[in-house]
């Protein structure tokens, strides 16, 4: 039996890609501290995990687990101390990126919802 992806799958795919990425800059890209390798690799691989969640069995929490996560990125090089170096940037780069496809996951989410609402009263009035 085939299943049928949601045409939002493809958003938990890039934050798939991008959060392979962030596993892997410690020790590839921008080694900066122990503390930001730290970071940068288990909060990828948080993101990991939820993304291919998502992609298998999609639950609205599974997104804002994935903003969450995003927004911790923009914020931890200030509250790690490890602000003005390289891992910073990245962090902050792949944060905002991650956020705004998760927000954007969430968002068609809500407008599929108000669709299939509004379908669904103009059927009961027919």
């Amino acid at each position: 039996m085939l299943r049928k992806w949601r045409s939002e799958s493809v958003l938990d795919l890039y934050n798939l890609l991008l959060a392979v990425i962030l596993f892997g800059a410690p020790a590839f890209l921008v080694h900066a501290t122990r503390t930001a390798d730290l970071d940068l690799g288990l909060t990828g691989a948080a993101i990991i995990v939820l993304s291919i969640a998502a992609m298998i069995a999609f639950s609205i929490w599974e997104e804002w687990v994935n903003t969450a996560l995003g927004l911790w990125l923009v914020v931890s090089p200030w509250v790690l101390g490890f602000a003005h170096t390289r891992a910073m940037h990245f962090a902050i780069g792949i944060g905002i990126a991650i956020t705004f496809l998760a927000a954007l996951d969430l968002w068609l989410r809500y407008e599929a919802a108000e669709q299939d609402a509004i379908s669904s009263a103009e059927a009961q009035k027919r």
